[in-house]
């Protein structure tokens, strides 16, 4: 942690087909090992795929399928008096994206037996239409955030 204030947010551009952020950060998270130009490969493929499975913009598709993924809360334990709680907490917009993103390659990885373009293009698809394994996780939470909603006082 700095000692002078908090370090500065990085601008990231957008990528180069879309010139979208969010794009840009997908690419970033599903590149593995530094190779970026594969990365975006495989998610161009991926929308190419959306595109043909849905008629629709793949960027649409995706920003919807991020906005049902993207979680409100979560958990963050705390240590109170020798227990540890699961205290529910409100995340900024910036997180749950990074969280929503995170999930969707999660659960596209995990299927086995399939090109990884068409793993995330069906996820997305998914995650758009509110089923999938990355909306499961998202539910997931928002339940344990709720049943600890008890502990919210505890919150520092």
């Amino acid at each position: 942690m700095p000692r002078r204030g908090p370090a500065p947010k990085r601008e990231i551009e957008g990528d180069p087909v879309y010139n979208d952020v969010m794009v840009a950060k997908l690419i970033n998270n599903v590149m593995k090992d530094g190779k970026k130009s594969l990365a975006e490969k495989i998610v161009y493929a991926a929308f190419d795929i959306l595109r043909e499975k849905t008629g629709k913009d793949p960027l649409e598709v995706f920003e919807l399928a991020l906005e049902k993924v993207r979680p409100l809360v979560e958990v963050k334990p705390r240590r109170v008096g020798g227990a540890t709680y699961q205290i529910p907490i409100e995340i900024e917009k910036e997180r749950g994206q990074k969280l929503a993103i995170k999930w969707i390659i999660q659960a596209a990885r995990s299927v086995k037996g399939k090109r990884m373009e068409e793993k995330l293009a069906d996820e997305i698809i998914n995650a758009s239409n509110e089923t999938g394994a990355a909306y499961k996780k998202k539910i997931d939470l928002h339940k344990m955030a709720e049943a600890n909603r008890s502990y919210a006082h505890l919150r520092w």
